[in-house]
């Protein structure tokens, strides 16, 4: 039984952490199959979206503790990886295979939703905080745990979640492991909605993005995201650029056209 199970239709790929009966907690194989599924979406170019999602109760309670004092020793014979390797061999983004869990999704270019509930901890809502979008049940459970084993979060929180909330709420998060409930994870900014059924909700979001201009859906992730950090100016431009590479071209033509037919579009992107 694979621990990441993922899944490609009609453009969608769902990608589930399949280890439910540990609440989807990380191992090495979970590890290996989170970076390595990134991968390989990332060069399919027939996924326009993709769904995070974890099978039973739980999307991910973080770190497997059974494994931690074989990781921390570097004994590989639990199917985990040792401290040394899991912060070695970086992305060309500059994230070690430890980061990667989070930021590969990050770097994807097409939008990630998370469908969230149950246990989102420590690691878990490490890989979380990659999405684009985190859709999460209101009463999910929250929160980091790494300074209680005196360490720092490491799997690319400390970037993502200053982006989201701003530095003095991201310290103060990691700082005194608050559990916050789905409903107060909106509040912070670590939610993007509050859903019932999150999973439901990011399929239908999910088939949504799908039928829409891909190259569009894609600029927007890309402009958004590159545009932090840059002056008004800079910012401004990048957006003008995207901007006039898709006019005209023939799948922004084809939204057109279907629009004006009232049919579904047929993109070639």
């Amino acid at each position: 039984m694979a621990a990441v199970e993922i899944n490609v239709a009609d453009h969608v790929a769902h990608v589930r952490l399949n280890r439910p009966d540990k609440h989807n907690a990380i191992d090495g194989e979970m590890m290996h199959g989170l970076i390595d599924g990134a991968a390989r979406l990332a060069a399919d170019p027939s996924v326009r979206v993709v769904v995070l999602s974890g099978n039973g109760p739980s999307f991910c309670s973080g770190l497997d503790m059974a494994n931690f004092a074989d990781m921390a020793s570097g004994d590989l014979s639990a199917g985990t990886e040792s401290v040394q390797d899991a912060h070695a061999d970086l992305s060309p983004g500059g994230a070690n295979r430890a980061q990667q869990v989070g930021w590969a999704w990050h770097e994807l270019p097409v939008p990630v939703l998370a469908a969230l509930r149950g246990h989102v901890l420590g690691g878990g809502l490490n890989l979380a905080l990659g999405a684009d979008v985190r859709i999460v049940a209101p009463d999910a459970t929250i929160g980091f745990v790494e300074v209680t084993w005196g360490l720092i979060p490491d799997m690319s929180a400390t970037q993502s979640l200053r982006r989201l909330v701003g530095a003095d709420r991201a310290k103060h998060l990691m700082w005194a492991v608050q559990r916050l409930t789905g409903t107060e994870a909106l509040s912070w900014g670590l939610a993007t909605e509050v859903h019932d059924d999150p999973l439901a909700r990011a399929t239908e979001l999910a088939a949504h993005l799908a039928q829409l201009n891909p190259a569009a859906v894609r600029a927007i992730k890309a402009v958004v995201d590159d545009a932090i950090g840059m002056d008004s100016a800079a910012g401004l431009a990048l957006e003008a650029e995207r901007s006039s590479a898709l006019l005209g071209s023939p799948d922004q033509v084809e939204a057109v056209m279907a629009r004006l037919e009232d049919r579904s579009p047929e993109f070639a992107g």
